[in-house]
């Protein structure tokens, strides 16, 4: 494995982490536009009222502000999967830097017919959700080009049942789940209901992938701090929901979107990003820490050295 930490290139690591960061800021100009009410202020695309700079007043600041960052996050997608083809020896990885490629564009193509049909088909809800598959991608990229990634870790075994990487992965689908309901409550395609729901099995499944992580894995350092950040960031984002809900109640009459209303409603949003980028974060470390099924077998009985 000391050959793999070699290979480490530093520079392709931090420059993944900035396309990470660029794309939480691109999910904030996206939350403004809905929490706005500001979808439809350019009724054209990929243009802006014809042209690159339109007036800049209203809520062609959010729509246009969004379409502007969501063009440069493309450019620094595709710079991503280019050095990671040229530098990155892991087939999977380059593989993985292509698909990012190919989710950037699909959102940008989704984001263009939200605004050609009016708001309809959905469109909103995909655009949204496509967007925070995007961005599990370009964390899970991060976490794969780095240092820690790439050098010989110690292995713990998995002696409870259902297996971690079982629980963990049922855990991002909840969460997964949990955004496409508030998605699609944003947009007024479904009621709070579902999204209530959601918010219900988001905690329990947090709770019980947390203390599945404590019991089985307690002095496992990075199992251990994954475990505190997901079961902190569904905190936040539980209390962010309550407050979101309440600023919609509470401005329901006001003659157009409040600020404190738009405040608590792009932070929830984002932060529920953020909770489905560390659910992912914590299903690709049970992968890599935790040995599963065959390999379990094969790290127990190794294979017999050939015979020359």
């Amino acid at each position: 494995m000391a050959d793999s930490t070699q290979r480490f290139n530093r520079a392709l690591h931090r420059y993944a982490i900035f396309v990470a960061c660029c794309t939480l800021t691109l999910l904030i100009a996206g939350a403004l536009v809905t929490s706005n009410q500001a979808a439809l202020s350019v009724p054209d695309w990929p243009l802006s009222y014809g042209s690159l700079t339109p007036p800049m007043v209203g809520g062609i600041v959010y729509e246009h502000t969004h379409r502007m960052i969501a063009a440069v996050v493309g450019l620094l997608t595709i710079v991503l999967a280019v050095w990671l083809w040229r530098s990155d020896e892991r087939r999977w990885v380059r593989w993985l830097g292509l698909a990012a490629v190919a989710a950037v564009v699909a959102q940008g193509v989704l984001g263009g017919l939200t605004v050609l049909l009016n708001l309809r088909y959905g469109m909103p809800v995909a655009h949204a959700c496509l967007g925070q598959i995007f961005f599990g991608t370009v964390i899970g990229l991060a976490l794969f080009t780095s240092r820690w990634w790439r050098s010989e870790l110690a292995r713990t075994e998995d002696h409870g049942r259902p297996s971690i990487q079982a629980i963990a992965l049922l855990n991002a689908g909840v969460v997964f789940l949990q955004v496409v309901f508030g998605a699609a409550f944003r947009h007024k395609d479904i009621s709070i209901v579902p999204h209530l729901i959601g918010a219900v099995a988001v905690l329990a499944t947090t709770v019980w992938t947390a203390l599945a992580l404590r019991r089985r894995f307690a002095s496992a350092g990075a199992l251990d701090t994954a475990r505190v950040m997901l079961h902190s960031v569904v905190g936040v984002q539980f209390l962010l929901g309550i407050g979101a809900y309440w600023s919609r109640i509470a401005t329901a009459s006001a003659p157009q979107p409040m600020p404190v209303m738009v405040t608590l409603t792009v932070t929830h949003t984002v932060v529920g990003a953020l909770t489905f980028a560390c659910a992912i974060a914590v299903v690709l470390l049970c992968y890599r820490l935790v040995p599963k099924g065959r390999e379990e077998a094969r790290e127990h009985n190794p294979a017999p050295a050939a015979i020359s």
